[in-house]
């Protein structure tokens, strides 16, 4: 079975968000070992629990709980990209707790670990 990492640098407003969620369900669903997604750059934002997205487009956050739950995925997000952001796991509150605080040595491992690796 092939072993597929993810990297998300988009922010959740942007289409390309919505076509990695679609992308990551569509594998998992057909048995593929996704053994991580690495949230870096804007697609840190999708972890900040004060984001206001309108209420008539797509709830990114929503789908994200959905898939981790669902198949215990691994959503790591890089601390200095979320800090950069204004994201900071000392405030309460900040981060949304389906997310693990992970650093670039996550994404090196995932990389080292994950036959094919896709970035969106």
């Amino acid at each position: 079975m092939k072993k597929l990492a993810v990297v998300v640098t988009t922010p959740p407003y942007s289409n390309l968000s919505v076509t990695a969620l679609d992308y990551i369900e569509t594998a998992l669903k057909s048995g593929v070992e996704l053994i991580g997604v690495f949230f870096y750059q804007y697609g840190v934002i999708h972890a900040n629990q004060q984001a206001q997205i309108a209420s008539d487009e797509f709830q990114c956050i929503d789908q994200w709980q959905a898939l981790q739950e669902t198949y215990k995925l691994p959503l790591h997000l890089c601390i200095t990209a979320a800090e950069k952001r204004g994201l900071s796991d000392e405030e309460p509150n900040n981060i949304h707790p389906i997310f693990t605080v992970s650093g670039l040595g996550e994404l090196v491992e995932l990389v080292n670990k994950a036959d094919r690796l896709v970035q969106f």
